[in-house]
Parts: structure tokens; sequence; C-alpha cells
């Protein structure tokens, strides 16, 4: 069965990478949103294997609130229907330190720094979070 990646990121440039990437080279199913309450149905529902998530995201809202990938990874992390869907941040905004603040006030699973200059390194972080969670999603989800 071909795992589904949702990719949720506001830069259609990078939705693009991201697609042409996990869809095209590593043979995912991968679609795209920046709507977090798709992201949390996706993934209480069992329709989303791992889901990339972008940190800046200039165009989401939650109950009214703008939100970014940060607030959204936190709603999955809580949500016990969805909590074991592993997330992957992506950011462009990555300075020293930042991988460790931002997996720890979000409860992602990991993280990659944007530009992606190395598709074989996303698509290797990709498959091991699938790999190692791959237990703790629920079958019937499958």
């Amino acid at each position: 069965m071909t795992r589904r990646i949702l990719v949720v990121e506001d830069d259609p440039m990078n939705a693009k990478l991201f697609e042409m990437i996990l869809g095209r080279k590593a043979g995912y199913e991968v679609s795209v949103t920046e709507d977090p309450e798709f992201v949390l149905e996706a993934a209480r529902g069992g329709e989303v294997d791992l889901i990339v998530m972008d940190v800046s995201l200039s165009n989401s809202t939650w109950e009214g609130q703008p939100v970014d990938g940060l607030a959204i990874t936190r709603l999955l992390k809580a949500d016990p229907a969805a909590q074991a869907v592993p997330v992957l941040l992506a950011t462009a905004h990555a300075m020293k330190g930042s991988k460790e603040k931002f997996l720890a006030e979000s409860g992602a699973d990991d993280y990659v720094s944007k530009p992606i200059v190395s598709s074989d390194e996303l698509i290797a972080r990709v498959k091991t979070l699938l790999e190692s969670r791959g237990h703790a999603l629920p079958s019937a989800a499958r």
C-alpha cells in the first residue's frame, strides 16, 4: 500500500518541491494543504501516514485565530486520535538551537531545514519516521 504524506505548506514553490521529491522520486501519495481543520481531520481519520509541517504559515487560521505550524502540531499531538501520526517540521528560519526549540515547543517527531538541498536526506527522514512509527498507527486506519 502506498504511504500517504500530507504537506502543510503555504509557499507554492516549496509545495511543488515536496510533491516532486516525495511523490515522483520516492513514490508516496502526496497532498498539500494549509487548512488546519483538514490536517486534523485527515490525521484523526487515518487518511495520512505522515505530515510534513511548514513552521511559518501565513494564511492558516484555527477558530478564527492565525496559527503557525508549531500550533497545528501541538493540536495534533494533543489529540488522542491524531497523535500517532508522525510530524516532520520544515522551516527556512533555521538558526542555531532552532531544531531543539521547535521540536520541544511543538511535540513534532523530526525537523528539516528549507531549502531542501538533499532530496535523499528528506526521503530518508520520512522513511525513518514511517518505519519507526508504523507500529503505533492503528491497523484499522490502514
